[in-house]
């Protein structure tokens, strides 16, 4: 009994530890953080580094200009101007962003996703056209039209989109759960990787023609 006793106890403590140790881990920041046994070799932590507090001035919490529009003149219509730690070093630890999209008459935000973090989208200008696709193996496609003063959120790691249903410019702000919440925007990753995906695996998972990757592939 006392065995059993003994054994049950010390699953506990192992659980609670285990617990503690996913309650405490950092979200990561960037794409990966490979270990080293040596600093020697290079040092990069998940995040960025601390100044000291002391040290610290208002600027370290500021930045100006997003009342300016963004340059929509590309071939998907929209831009996407983003304040995140890299921009506003105060937002370090924080875990929260901001952007701003502007998008020209029937310009897109193509399907994309965040890898850390989650979005909350405000549209002030103009008629968004938005939505979210679920995990497999649903694939559900949640959508809404959005006009000015309405606000849409798009769940953690889902491939989402906005689309500028209007004849004149929209502009829209979201919020990101993460200082560096990452983009991955799905036909630049997909068809513009570098070095390109083997024609052949991208022909088989989109059943097209071997030809018509490669012009796809072209293009990005």
């Amino acid at each position: 009994m006392k065995g059993i006793r003994s054994i049950l106890i010390a699953f506990g403590l192992f659980a609670f530890a285990c617990s503690s140790a996913s309650a405490y881990d950092p979200s990561p920041l960037q794409d990966f953080c490979v270990a080293i046994k040596d600093i020697k070799n290079g040092m990069f932590v998940n995040g960025k580094f601390c100044k000291d507090p002391k040290l610290a001035v208002a600027e370290d919490f500021f930045f100006s200009g997003l009342n300016r529009p963004g340059n929509t003149s590309n071939p998907v219509g929209s831009n996407v101007t983003m304040i995140n730690v890299d921009i506003i070093p105060g937002l370090n630890t924080l875990g929260i962003s901001l952007v701003r999209i502007d998008y020209a008459p029937y310009g897109v935000n193509p399907p994309h996703t965040h890898p850390r973090g989650s979005e909350i989208l405000l549209v002030v200008e103009g008629t968004l056209y938005v939505g979210f696709v679920t995990a497999n193996p649903d694939n559900r496609l949640f959508t809404k039209i959005l006009n000015p003063g309405d606000v849409f959120v798009f769940p953690f790691g889902m491939v989402h989109f906005q689309f500028n249903i209007g004849k004149t410019a929209a502009v829209a702000f979201a919020g990101l759960s993460s200082q560096n919440a990452g983009v991955i925007t799905i036909a630049n990753a997909v068809f513009g990787s570098n070095p390109p995906i083997n024609p052949d695996v991208l022909a088989k998972a989109f059943q097209l023609n071997k030809n018509v990757v490669k012009y796809l592939q072209s293009r990005f």
